[in-house]
């Protein structure tokens, strides 16, 4: 893997130590997320963050365990770090950090007071609801060591009150319980039991969020560490409490054994693949119905359309192919009306999706093509079958194929925004895209191709799915091309003074991303086209991805930045959107022209935000800041697509 490490100049400076994170996950939705400096800055960061029945509904645990140092000489020396709504940062444990790195996955501290040299590992063992914190004395001492336990327990999403009920405590051996819901244990526990008032996140306070929230001191645990090689450790679970883990050590140990079996197992070419090897692993969970995909960390839950365009890249990428068999199988189990359903993060299902269900007919096809499991095709076909008749037929918000030309339109309430384009702004969609959108029409000429393939490799007549493929791909052809040099990002929408439903239509030729589908799949309607994808990467192309919409375009937003209304309002006006390096490296690879230099910025990316991992999100001017989620699937899998299909 790439070497991930900073020294004194990023670890003891907030504005570079505050701003990279790093993530473990638990491999069932739950993680342990920080910063390098150790200071809080989202809400969502805790060293104990659990999921509960579904990924979407995690709540937060053990918050902090912060570290003072007492010398032979009696000085004590406090490494933690909080800032507060005072707007002062104390304690500045940073300040003494001479290393940060990841190890195999695996974060490391290493403090220096004077001749005194602490490291501290964090890991999770793996598919339970459980953390290790270890402390190693490298050199100097004998020094004592106290870790404060600092906790909440609330939903993620959420804040906590000292005005509210107190957090129960109940002693356990080792340690305690708080809450009933999660146990800590370690040495010499002492329970305090206090309020830690006004604690303050930076992160969510640029995001128009509540920033403040309160902590409870629940107590302290203290070890001596004697000689160099000495541990002081700590653990805390919130599955089976009566059943303690393995040894801190041990759970560590056994992180970074798993974390090199994840990366052998995907045979990368490189330390870059290996990187996103595994990062990939990190969004693969397994649920009670089986293996599931985390759309990113640290708020997302499972979506279905994230999932389907993440699936090449994080199970066939990584050689996981048993695992996405089952996830396919479980998805097409939520099928209704030809409708993949879309996510049930909000509490229900629902299904409000246009294009999720054809990148599930895509990444069948895919997986089937690559790893040849026609069993699965066949077992999955009368399913497929089933979309394509329900999209002839018409299903809900008016998505079906259009008669006239069997390409698919959609159109229904006009608060709903069906496409991934989905931003809404007080109930309203900010890119409604209503009509026929390029990229829906790209996957539907593709997905009936794909579906007509695997229907004769399990010897059964296609001949109809070939007819309506070659009719709507003539149609695509027809009717996309657009008098500037690109495609027209939805054709046969209504015209902005008209309301839903008039009689007047519109072609909307703003230059977006979307059409790189068309060039992209597997069975693109477009042959390669040279002049216009050199015109639209001269206009979207940045080094973390394409722009969702051209700067010189009317609404262009440069920053993804403000309250929830404005970062929505700029979320597909502008922003940069890194999944979309998949799309623009395949059609550029199909009409034969270089990539070498496309990949970079995200390569280099890999050690500034989320560390190891590539973010949802970036502003769409320069310096191109990275926004959003530090860590999201289909931005991890289509880099990792791309580089191993190259």
């Amino acid at each position: 893997m790439i070497d991930i490490g900073f020294g004194t100049q990023v670890c003891g400076e907030l504005a570079s130590a505050a701003t990279r994170e790093w993530l473990i996950p638990d491999g069932r939705g739950g993680y342990a997320m920080g910063t390098v400096s150790g200071l809080r800055t989202r809400r969502y960061h805790g060293l104990l963050v659990v999921a509960g029945d579904r990924p979407a509904t995690r709540r937060v645990g053990l918050v902090s365990l912060d570290p003072a140092v007492t010398l032979p000489s009696g000085a004590r020396v406090r490494l933690g770090a909080h800032e507060w709504a005072s707007g002062e940062v104390d304690p500045r444990g940073f300040e003494l950090l001479e290393r940060f790195a990841l190890v195999d996955g695996v974060p490391r501290w290493r403090w220096r007071i004077g001749d005194v040299v602490i490291e501290r590992e964090i890991a999770m063992a793996y598919g339970r609801s459980c953390v290790a914190v270890v402390h190693r004395l490298v050199s100097g001492g004998p020094v004592r060591l106290d870790l404060a336990a600092v906790c909440t327990w609330r939903d993620a999403h959420g804040e906590r009150r000292a005005d509210g009920p107190t957090p129960r405590m109940e002693p356990a051996a080792g340690g305690a319980v708080v809450e009933g819901a999660f146990r800590l244990a370690g040495p010499d526990w002492t329970p305090e039991g206090q309020w830690w008032l006004g604690v303050h996140h930076r992160e969510e306070a640029a995001r128009g969020l509540n920033p403040d929230e309160d902590l409870w001191y629940a107590g302290r645990f203290s070890g001596a560490l004697a000689a160099p090689g000495d541990t002081v450790s700590v653990l805390a679970w919130a599955d089976d409490l009566a059943e303690e883990p393995a040894a801190a050590t041990a759970v560590v140990a056994a992180a970074r054994r798993r974390n090199r079996a994840v990366v052998a197992a995907a045979k990368p070419a490189d330390a870059v693949a290996a990187t996103l090897a595994l990062a990939a692993d990190a969004f693969v969970v397994r649920t009670a119905t089986g293996p599931d995909v985390v759309a990113g960390y640290p708020w997302f839950g499972a979506w279905s359309r994230d999932t389907m365009i993440s699936y090449e890249g994080l199970f066939l990428g990584t050689n996981r192919a048993d695992e996405g068999r089952e996830l396919l199988r479980s998805y097409a189990a939520t099928l209704s009306q030809g409708m993949l359903a879309n996510t049930a993060d909000t509490g229900r299902v629902e299904y409000n999706t246009v294009d999720g269900t054809l990148w599930f007919l895509h990444a069948v096809s895919r997986h089937v093509t690559v790893t040849g499991d026609t069993d699965l095709g066949d077992e999955l076909l009368p399913a497929l079958h089933a979309v394509v008749e329900a999209h002839l037929a018409g299903t809900r918000y008016g998505i079906m194929a259009d008669p006239a030309d069997r390409l698919i339109t959609q159109g229904g309430p006009p608060d709903v925004a069906l496409t991934w384009m989905d931003a809404r702004v007080y109930g309203v969609p900010v890119t409604p895209r209503t009509g026929k959108p390029v990229e829906v029409n790209a996957l539907w000429v593709n997905g009936l191709a794909g579906l007509a393939e695997l229907t004769e490799l399990v010897g059964r007549d296609a001949g109809a799915l070939w007819g309506l493929h070659t009719r709507a791909g003539a149609a695509f052809r027809k009717r996309f091309p657009a008098p500037a040099g690109w495609l027209h990002d939805v054709v046969d929408g209504p015209a902005p003074a008209y309301p839903l439903g008039g009689a007047a239509y519109h072609d909307d030729d703003l230059l977006r991303p979307n059409q790189l589908l068309a060039w992209s799949l597997p069975y693109a309607p477009l042959e390669p086209d040279e002049a216009a994808l050199r015109r639209i990467t001269a206009g979207l192309f940045t080094p973390l991805g394409p722009r969702s919409l051209a700067p010189d375009s009317p609404g262009f937003v440069g920053r993804h930045r403000g309250g929830p209304a404005e970062r929505d309002g700029g979320y597909h006006q502008g922003t940069v959107w890194p999944w979309l390096i998949g799309p623009l490296v395949d059609a550029h690879r199909r009409a034969g022209l270089p990539t070498d230099g496309l990949l970079v910025g995200l390569e280099g990316h890999l050690r500034e935000f989320g560390l190891g991992s590539v973010s949802e999100t970036a502003d769409g001017l320069a310096p191109h800041a990275a926004t959003g989620c530090p860590f999201q699937a289909w931005s991890v899998a289509e880099l990792l697509r791309v580089r191993r299909a190259g």
